[in-house]
């Protein structure tokens, strides 16, 4: 999830394009069913919303929103890259696209087609923490998309061949997104580098390597593991009853077998031990620098992490609004070092989080001197610290992008699913806000003081090539339809 205080570190896009995955739940599989849980309702600062579990284990949420006959379906999978291995890189992302090739009542891309039929949209993503679909329709529609969700949540099927074409579709993606970007290719390298242990090292859409051997059984595989009632969550928001999708979840999701959730072991990143560089050479126009540090990430809301707080706000003063510290430093006036310049933090995730500056350097400019000049921001920070005008701005930011977002029912939805998915409490928006406010400009510079040292430090740097012109620009997969996110 992106909060707008910070920009987080652009990472190359997981594209998401529709597709279908092979479910073999059977009842054989299937576990002792536990009682459904009784509704709990939660009152918010917008909106009370419920929550209940079904008694295969999946996560129902509703948040009724009255102010316009739509509704938004969204059905999160607590899998992501994160939960891939060596050597089948890409498979969530792959299984994705493949969630869109039918069922046994359905043919392939018949979902998209029932969805816009009844008047409504659809899209999904993958992340490295999740895997989401979702669709928006007028709420009286509500009851068709549940089902046809739940259908190809536990019916997934479809043919060898549909693999075989997609995986094209798949690695054609990777070619536009990824490797006719130089930028994104960096971003692949800094990731490899910055990571050792964790599965954050690996790319979203995985290596083509992977992706050139990857099977049918692979992707069923990993849909027979991972997707369980257990490890997802269905958030219905908008203009709707809450009994009544209670009772819709009971009758489409409830009579999914339920199956043990895996084991998840742990991959406890090593400590670097000192500053990491590298230097990739690509066909662009312009150099360009990424500085990256390890972070702590935000574990919980009522406690601790005020670090990871802070470090958002850090991010936010030296380049959270129009005129901020990099922008004024690096990027204004005739002797300006770059034509860009940026900072983003990770404030969560299921993994380690990092803390980015970047910069594109100016005409006549290198790489080195808009290093230096980034360096010397942060220890302007460290010796003086932050204005309290500086502090509160980026504060009335993050407050007013928290409150707005929830004027759209899917803005919402995805709140909802955000915190379910990191484990935080759903009602935790109030909290991570008050906590927010809490920060002090003493916090603020003790963090700029303790965080950036070379030692947690991993700089990459792109050297232009000369740019073929003569080359025609990529086309888009003609089977692409969805587009990608990462959180």
């Amino acid at each position: 999830m992106k909060h707008l205080l910070s920009r987080t570190l652009p990472r190359v896009a997981a594209v998401i394009a529709g597709s279908v995955g092979l479910c073999l739940t059977t009842p054989a599989m299937a576990q002792p069913a536990a009682p459904a849980t009784p509704t709990t309702t939660v009152a918010t600062a917008s909106a009370p919303f419920s929550r209940f579990t079904l008694s295969n284990g999946m996560t129902i949420i509703v948040k009724p929103d009255r102010r316009a006959p739509t509704a938004v379906q969204m059905l999160l999978v607590r899998v992501g890259s994160i939960d891939e291995v060596d050597g089948t890189s890409g498979v969530a992302h792959v299984l994705e696209h493949m969630m869109f090739k039918g069922t046994p009542t359905l043919p392939p891309g018949d979902f998209s087609r029932r969805v816009a039929s009844l008047g409504g949209r659809e899209n999904a993503f993958t992340s490295r923490d999740m895997t989401g679909y979702h669709q928006q329709i007028p709420s009286s529609k509500l009851e068709e998309v549940m089902k046809l969700e739940a259908d190809r949540f536990a019916n997934n099927q479809w043919p060898d061949e549909e693999f075989r074409k997609e995986i094209e579709v798949v690695k054609e993606e990777r070619r536009l997104r990824t490797e006719d970007s130089p930028r994104a290719l960096l971003y692949e390298q800094l990731n490899a580098s910055i990571f050792n242990a964790s599965p954050y090292r690996r790319p979203i859409v995985g290596w083509m390597s992977d992706l050139d051997a990857m099977t049918p059984a692979d992707a069923r595989d990993f849909f027979r593991k991972w997707y369980v009632p257990a490890n997802a969550a269905v958030i219905v928001a908008g203009d709707v009853d809450t009994a009544e999708v209670r009772r819709l979840a009971e009758k489409y999701y409830g009579v999914i077998p339920a199956r043990a959730v895996p084991p998840r072991k742990p991959r406890i990143e090593p400590p670097q031990r000192g500053v990491r560089r590298i230097e990739f050479k690509a066909q662009a126009e312009q150099s360009y620098l990424i500085m990256a540090w390890r972070v702590p990430g935000l574990e919980k809301l009522d406690e601790g992490s005020d670090d990871a707080l802070a470090l958002t706000v850090l991010a936010s003063v030296l380049d959270g609004y129009p005129g901020a510290r990099l922008d004024r430093a690096l990027a204004q006036g005739p002797d300006r070092v770059a034509d860009s310049a940026g900072a983003g933090n990770g404030l969560w995730g299921r993994g380690p989080q990092i803390f980015t500056l970047d910069g594109v350097p100016a005409p006549g400019k290198t790489p080195e001197q808009v290093e230096a000049a980034l360096r010397e921001q942060l220890a302007r920070i460290q010796r003086e610290g932050v204005s309290e005008a500086e502090l509160n701005r980026v504060k009335t930011q993050w407050v007013a992008g928290e409150t707005y977002k929830l004027d759209s029912v899917m803005g919402q939805a995805r709140e909802l699913g955000a915190y379910w998915v990191q484990g935080l409490p759903l009602d935790g928006s109030g909290t991570l806000i008050a906590r927010l406010r809490a920060i002090t400009a003493q916090q603020v510079q003790s963090v700029a003081s303790r965080y950036f040292s070379d030692d947690q430090l991993t700089v990459a740097v792109l050297r232009p090539q000369p740019v073929d012109k003569t080359r025609a620009p990529r086309a888009a997969p003609a089977a692409t339809r969805h587009t990608g996110e990462t959180r």
